[in-house]
């Protein structure tokens, strides 16, 4: 039976943020792929300069 005081071994190692930070890294993943598809079902209507370009805005206006 506990006394109120906890073994910090028994924790999880990783803290709840870096779950957080995972999650996010997936779901911008995600949100690039979906993205990418989404160009390619354009049919072919954009140049390879015009992609690289539209695939960085939209980085960049992600969140981080």
């Amino acid at each position: 039976m506990s006394d109120g005081n906890f073994n910090r071994n028994l924790l999880p190692y990783r803290d709840f943020q870096s779950g957080v930070r995972a999650g996010r890294a997936q779901m911008r993943t995600a949100a690039l792929s979906a993205f990418e598809k989404w160009l390619d079902g354009c049919g072919g209507k954009f140049s390879e300069e015009e992609r690289a370009e539209a695939v960085r805005q939209f980085k960049d206006n992600l969140i981080p």
